[in-house]
């Protein structure tokens, strides 16, 4: 049996195609790819960024089992996704399904205040939600004495840190996530909705068997995405709190900072760090096994 031969016009587009793809790839190979197999070279020495490689073996993965504080770091990570995450998600669904409600310039202006937090830089986000969460003059405390509520320590208690935190990242992640799941409601065809209508259904019921069915997908990837971004948490736990107090914050990008950065102990920074992706390819993939679209 011949082989089927490619028409000039397909191969064209095949290197069309892989010419646009191309610096991506490139990018991916170069910024992804790469540094995780420097890390993984970097982590079998030890190494202060100053003095030559010294070739450790597994020491630095011997020595991270047995440490007390990155577990309690990973502890702590873990939780800050359980509570981020679910709420990511639905708020950002609910803002989609609101924004798609409204009509006319209500519409546009409402769009514009959930992308503005979005276009600030992280670090001054940072400092707006220090200014905000501040326990003697912050806005929020002001507004809670207005209801009889006395003013909170917030960043400056271990128990109230983690859920301020919570709260600054929320504000500027649910306009992005909200856009997204707008663009997927809006490519649901109306004929569904119309044809539940006739049978019936309310607006919870057409939610829960069409809306919320057809953005399996788009929540797969919001889930994947924010489930990622959560557990790479820094810089506004670095300027707000700096793992404070008393390292209630102290996530694992954290740790492995202060233990690259400051403690100049590479090698064991790059094993932590290591340690950490291969947590979040993990849990990627059993997110993308539990959430995408079965056939």
């Amino acid at each position: 049996m011949t082989p089927k031969r490619i028409s000039a016009r397909t191969r064209n587009e095949w290197v069309t195609a892989y010419g646009f793809l191309l610096p991506n790839l490139i990018g991916l190979f170069v910024f992804v790819f790469v540094p995780i197999v420097y890390a993984l070279y970097v982590s079998l020495h030890d190494w202060n960024a100053l003095n030559p490689k010294a070739f450790s073996g597994l020491d630095n993965y011997r020595k991270l089992l047995h440490d007390d504080q990155w577990w309690s770091s990973i502890r702590i990570t873990l939780t800050f996704s359980v509570i981020y995450v679910p709420l990511l998600f639905v708020l950002s669904l609910l803002s989609a399904l609101l924004m798609n409600a409204l009509r006319g310039r209500t519409k546009g202006v409402a769009r514009t205040l959930f992308l503005l937090p979005f276009a600030v830089t992280s670090v001054t986000s940072a400092v707006i939600g220090m200014f905000m969460l501040d326990p003697r003059n912050g806005v929020i405390n002001r507004l809670l004495g207005l209801i009889g509520i006395g003013p909170q320590p917030f960043l400056g208690s271990t128990s109230q840190a983690m859920l301020s935190i919570i709260g600054v990242i929320l504000w500027i992640n649910i306009g992005y996530n909200m856009i997204i799941f707008l663009s997927a409601i809006k490519e649901i065809p109306r004929d569904y909705y119309e044809a539940a209508g006739m049978d019936g259904a309310t607006g919870w019921k057409s939610f829960r068997f069409i809306t919320l069915p057809l953005l399996r997908e788009t929540s797969t990837f919001i889930l994947i995405v924010t489930t990622i971004g959560s557990f790479q948490a820094l810089d506004q736990i670095l300027v707000m709190t700096k793992g404070g107090p008393a390292n209630a914050m102290e996530v694992s990008v954290l740790y492995i900072f202060k233990q690259g950065f400051e403690l100049l102990n590479m090698g064991y920074a790059a094993s932590l760090a290591f340690v950490l992706f291969l947590i979040i390819f993990g849990l990627s993939l059993v997110q993308l096994k539990l959430f995408s679209n079965r056939n």
